[in-house]
């Protein structure tokens, strides 16, 4: 604290004030809620994927995104669209190539940053509100510095976002041919929600539209570099939206392989 015989002429000693913040809002329950939602949709994530069981519905061909693509040896017939190439072993994940970049990417987000920042860490948990730490480093040490390969895992997310997409479109079809039921629209759902997550993240908007000192002369560009920054505008819905289509559609297709309910089918 400045004492009064250090201060500038003219200064005025700040107010001893004793709470630890003047907020009378309740500024705890973002946090709050944040933390009680990250936590119980990490928790269902981690034991469904090592489940092993229940993510493959034959007859329509409905794989869930949580084991795609599904590439080791415990692959059930018909799952595995790229091969199984790891072996049986229960703590490799059956999408081991995918999952690690998802989890980086969203890690690395700048919306999901703010998020475990606050709700977590306590740094700071909300506006106007003292930090829960001592110190402030920013995001220059390990492993916070790797926070800046954020623009690479998007490149990671976009083909996963494509290996999504290629799984839904093989997902029409039924034991006579071509098909299409309430699992489809699902899988449809999700798909849509994960590329407009992909597509409003910060790097995309700045690979699009970045570095250019003249929109005029790039109209594509910057017709594309507008639509993502609409679709940026509500990145932090889009990141909370996908959360819940994903385990969605996981959950439909659980229930559906475990005979738990049968497909509600449109077309064959």
């Amino acid at each position: 604290m400045t004492s009064t015989a250090t201060m500038p002429r003219g200064a005025r000693a700040r107010a001893a004030i004793a709470a630890r913040t003047l907020r009378t809002d309740r500024w705890w329950f973002a946090p709050l809620i944040t933390v009680v939602g990250l936590t119980a949709w990490v928790a269902y994530a981690t034991v469904r994927v090592f489940m092993h069981k229940w993510y493959w519905v034959e007859d329509f061909h409905y794989l869930t995104p949580f084991y795609s693509p599904c590439i080791t040896e415990r692959c059930v017939e018909g799952s595995a669209h790229f091969g199984r190439v790891l072996p049986d072993w229960w703590i490799i994940p059956e999408a081991a190539f995918t999952l690690p970049f998802l989890l980086l990417f969203r890690l690395t987000c700048y919306y999901y940053r703010k998020a475990y920042y606050r709700s977590f860490w306590l740094s700071p948990p909300a506006c106007a509100v003292p930090d829960g730490h001592k110190a402030y480093s920013g995001e220059t040490r390990f492993p916070l510095l790797g926070q800046n390969l954020h623009r690479y895992f998007f490149y990671a997310a976009a083909i996963i976002s494509l290996i999504n997409t290629w799984d839904a479109i093989l997902a029409f079809h039924s034991p006579e041919g071509f098909g299409f039921g309430l699992g489809n629209l699902i899988l449809i759902g999700n798909v849509v929600m994960l590329w407009a997550y992909t597509i409003s993240c910060h790097s995309c908007r700045h690979i699009i539209g970045g570095r250019l000192k003249h929109f005029s002369k790039h109209p594509l560009r910057y017709r594309a570099w507008t639509g993502v920054s609409w679709l940026n505008v509500r990145h932090m819905q889009l990141a909370w939206i996908t959360l819940g289509t994903l385990a969605l559609t996981d959950f439909y297709i659980m229930a559906v392989a475990a005979d738990w309910i049968p497909d509600l089918r449109f077309i064959n």
